[in-house]
């Protein structure tokens, strides 16, 4: 036997060693493997077109995928409609805080509870265009101010003043978003002409466990005012909470309404629950990056062209977690040290993860909204049959 043949010996016998795999054993693998479903409902609606008709059985699906596989084809979509390094940094301003008439369980700014928030009167203009250009040299390129009010019943003043803060604030070059409770259409027709970019009016949760949550005011409601924006020509915000107490088939309610919207809200943005000390939810355990990963997958998936927002709770998610997110398919957060009263990422943190992902800031867009009324593509499609 040549010394060649001998040296050879030991990497063959080597090889044997750590061979595990035994002809029965292979034969059980791939019988496993031709068992499984060849396609995940998330790879499946990956592909599909712009949607506004799902059905809440095919969310469900999408959402139960397996967990990677959603969150991969969360991230297909994403980067098949945005450059996936750009992340849109907010800045949320509370410029009328606490006092609410409203009795949202999850609120510290609700009267209906002993929180540390006090109710206070709306900031100055000054004070509010001060918060504004800071946000803007923080690199915010959105910035919205939110008012704890149910609606603007009785508030014509400080109504008029928030207009021309809107339009001082858009001729910095900046988006403007307002959060001022529920609107007429006169109202949205006012902030339209103002220059508002968008409108924050949240869901929070499925239809059937809303009245756990509010009873002061109703799902319709909350939709009636969405439309109302709509109808104006304003982009909407509106997403919700997860880890209010609810199943994950209100999550998938959630998502449902918000996708079957005559028009998909311009940005989603979802909210992990930060318990505050006080409200009847102070003691709901948070909820982990792997619930919020799929439900920014599947808002990603079926709502493909929607900013999805990286909201309230990232504070308690480390970097390699709201990596996790950006992966998924969020493009957006809020910046700065609050966020209307709950505590938020330090400035110098974001700063320090954009440059450790290599993200961006996303440009300000203008060319959202439509001065043009909303139309019903389903109506269109009738008509031309």
């Amino acid at each position: 036997m040549s010394v060649f043949r001998l040296a050879l010996q030991p990497l063959q016998s080597t090889r044997r060693f750590y061979s595990t795999s035994s002809p029965l054993r292979l034969a059980s693998v791939q019988t496993s493997q031709s068992t499984l479903p060849t396609l995940s409902a998330a790879a499946v609606h990956a592909q599909g077109p712009l949607r506004n008709d799902w059905h809440r059985e095919e969310i469900q699906a999408i959402y139960d995928s397996p967990f990677m596989d959603l969150m991969y084809y969360g991230a297909q979509v994403h980067r098949a409609n945005f450059n996936a390094r750009e992340v849109q940094q907010c800045t949320l301003l509370s410029i009328k805080t606490g006092g609410c008439s409203e009795d949202c369980k999850y609120c510290p700014q609700s009267s209906s509870y002993k929180t540390q928030v006090k109710a206070q009167k709306m900031l100055d203009s000054d004070e509010i265009l001060k918060a504004a250009m800071r946000a803007q040299e923080a690199g915010s390129t959105r910035f919205c101010m939110g008012a704890a009010w149910r609606d603007l019943a009785g508030r014509r003043s400080n109504f008029s003043k928030i207009l021309t803060n809107v339009k001082t604030i858009r001729g910095m070059g900046m988006e403007v978003c307002c959060t001022l409770g529920m609107l007429n259409e006169d109202q949205a027709k006012q902030l339209k002409e103002a220059g508002l970019t968008a409108y924050n009016h949240n869901l929070d949760t499925s239809r059937e466990f809303y009245p756990k949550i509010i009873t002061t005011r109703s799902y319709d409601e909350r939709l009636e005012t969405i439309h109302n924006v709509q109808e104006a020509g304003i982009s909407v915000c509106s997403g919700g909470i997860i880890g209010l107490g609810e199943q994950e088939e209100d999550r998938v309610g959630l998502l449902h309404t918000l996708s079957t919207l005559t028009q998909h809200p311009e940005s989603v943005p979802v909210n992990a629950l930060l318990a505050v000390p006080g409200t009847p939810l102070e003691k709901q355990e948070p909820v982990s990056v792997f619930e919020m990963v799929r439900m920014i997958a599947t808002a990603r998936i079926i709502m493909p062209r929607s900013m999805v927002r990286l909201s309230a709770g990232r504070v308690r998610f480390s970097m390699s977690e709201q990596a996790m997110c950006f992966m998924a398919g969020a493009n957006s957060i809020f910046t700065g040290d609050k966020l209307l009263t709950t505590p938020n990422n330090a400035l110098t943190d974001d700063q320090h993860m954009f440059q450790f992902l290599g993200l961006v800031p996303k440009p300000a867009n203008f060319e959202q909204g439509s001065s043009k009324p909303i139309v019903d593509s389903s109506a269109v499609v009738e008509s031309t049959c």
